[in-house]
């Protein structure tokens, strides 16, 4: 069974996702909405990886490179000004992405191995997923305007 191979590289990915919300947050903390929701949608990230820990109790979890790779990759550092927030939020949009497709990944698993907790945690992270996407999402059409053409 290839389950724990999904539950380690989503465990890592969570964890990546929340660094990188918060690295984000801080690197621009002249802009009080990405400060503050950075740091909310980070604990939110947390909170999935503490969900996680029951699963990978019980089905093991084998650690995968893949999440940390694209942090690295994608998140050095922050970027400054607009162009460089825009291509931060980008770069977390693509991140929340990765997380949020291992989500469906791993709820497959659950309905078919018919595990009533997998599912559970599925639905809830998922969900949350889905709100961090939706304010990137947001914060991207807000960013845009201002960083490509304003300046």
């Amino acid at each position: 069974m290839h389950l724990a191979t999904y539950v380690g590289l989503q465990h890592t990915a969570a964890r990546t996702l929340a660094d990188a919300f918060r690295q984000v947050a801080d690197g621009h903390a002249d802009e009080p909405d990405v400060h503050n929701l950075g740091h909310t949608l980070a604990r939110m990230s947390d909170t999935h990886v503490e969900l996680l820990a029951p699963v990978a109790d019980r089905y093991g979890e084998e650690r995968e490179d893949e999440p940390e790779r694209l942090h690295a990759d994608g998140l050095p550092g922050t970027r400054s000004g607009g162009v460089g927030l825009l291509r931060d939020l980008q770069d977390l949009y693509t991140l929340a992405s990765f997380v949020d497709i291992t989500w469906t990944v791993l709820g497959q698993a659950a309905q078919g191995t018919r595990d009533r907790e997998l599912l559970k945690v599925v639905h809830t992270c998922k969900t949350d997923t889905q709100r961090q996407l939706r304010w990137l999402n947001t914060r991207i059409k807000q960013a845009a305007p201002q960083a490509l053409i304003a300046s």
